[in-house]
């Protein structure tokens, strides 16, 4: 098992009165599963990917990523975890505008001692994502289609076991939405699991399971 939330709570204020974003939430991720989550604006999908990227910290529950529990470790434990087992990809655009699309991908390596370089990986991950033709632009000369693809290689640079995406295709054209897609269900079928957030119900399809957000809970579709 490569994910495993349990009951999984993160509670705020709304005036003088409490509410629950994340409402006691279980679910499992395996290893090669490709999973969406849908619903509407507010109902806590995002608030729940912070919480599994330990961006958050949860009130209640645990988040579990390949053995590793997220609960109480400090944030240099979390930034490893992050750079280790689990690639996020934000909502819009966050590759950085000063580096060549080759140093946004790799720029991850650096993060943390490794052995080796960087670029032979990056590459690799430039390909398998059909961008390795522009290691040496900038950003600015990239689509926005090609922009989310440096993210995606970006996320996997040190991680095969957990990509989690919010809003992946949300500013794409139709064509350029298919194309992520495709990808995605490559990188699943590759062995990595693949959580997503989306809007569109269309790119559900492409998974393995939907499952629903609504006010905080979420179940199967």
């Amino acid at each position: 098992m490569v994910l495993e939330v349990k009951g999984l709570c993160k509670e705020y204020m709304r005036g003088s009165q409490p509410f629950y974003a994340v409402d006691h939430v279980d679910f499992s991720l395996n290893k090669g599963e490709f999973v969406s989550i849908i619903g509407r604006s507010g109902s806590g999908k995002s608030t729940m990917l912070n919480l599994i990227a330990g961006l958050l910290e949860p009130t209640e529950g645990t988040v579990t990523i390949s053995g590793k529990c997220l609960t109480g470790m400090s944030d240099e434990e979390l930034s490893v975890v992050r750079n280790t087992v689990l690639g996020y990809v934000p909502q819009g655009q966050t590759v950085l505008s000063n580096l060549s699309v080759l140093d946004n991908v790799r720029l991850p390596f650096y993060f943390s001692q490794r052995e080796g370089t960087s670029t032979e990986r990056a590459l690799e991950l430039m390909k398998m994502v059909g961008i390795d033709h522009l290691a040496e632009s900038m950003p600015k000369e990239l689509s926005g289609g090609e922009l989310r693809r440096v993210s995606i290689a970006r996320a996997l640079m040190c991680s095969h076991d957990l990509l989690v995406l919010d809003e992946p295709t949300g500013d794409l054209d139709p064509e350029t939405t298919a194309e992520i897609m495709d990808l995605l269900q490559k990188i699943a079928a590759e062995g990595t699991a693949v959580l997503m957030v989306t809007h569109e119900l269309d790119t559900t399809s492409y998974g393995h399971k939907t499952y629903v957000m609504d006010r905080g809970h979420l179940s199967q579709k």
